[in-house]
């Protein structure tokens, strides 16, 4: 005898075909409880799931509504600027005072946190109104 020749002594049992009705009352030959004895048990989540839970929760409240304003006090002027200087948001990005933003020159607000004695020309800035009043009283303009 050789090992091509094996043979097993009992015949091959058909293979159970399950969930195809049954008796009144019994579980279609799937037994009872369990995942396998469910529908659709053994399929793949869907690939939309997948990729939803991949991406990072982002908890709290997302709200920035001054992030496309940049800010400057009056009293950080006079320490970047010498009497009658002119200030914009081209003259602040280059006194590293302001940053650009996607490579633009940004929106620009002067506040009036700080004192300020030297006359500034302000130009295409924003001001609140006790950063213009400090300005002017200093002998400084605003052009709007």
């Amino acid at each position: 005898m050789r090992l091509h020749e094996l043979q097993p002594d009992h015949e091959n049992k058909d293979k159970k075909r399950v969930g195809r009705g049954g008796k009144w009352r019994t579980y279609a030959g799937r037994g009872d409880k369990g995942q396998k004895s469910r529908a659709g048990s053994g399929k793949f989540q869907p690939l939309i799931r997948r990729l939803i839970k991949r991406f990072p929760k982002l908890r709290g409240y997302q709200f920035n509504p001054l992030s496309d304003v940049e800010t400057v006090n009056v009293g950080r002027l006079k320490h970047h600027f010498e009497d009658g200087d002119m200030i914009n948001p081209a003259t602040l990005v280059d006194k590293g005072l302001v940053s650009r933003q996607k490579g633009k020159l940004p929106k620009v607000k002067i506040l009036g946190e700080g004192e300020i004695d030297i006359s500034l020309e302000v130009e295409n800035c924003d001001l609140s109104k006790g950063a213009k009043e400090k300005i002017e009283d200093a002998g400084g303009t605003v052009k709007e």
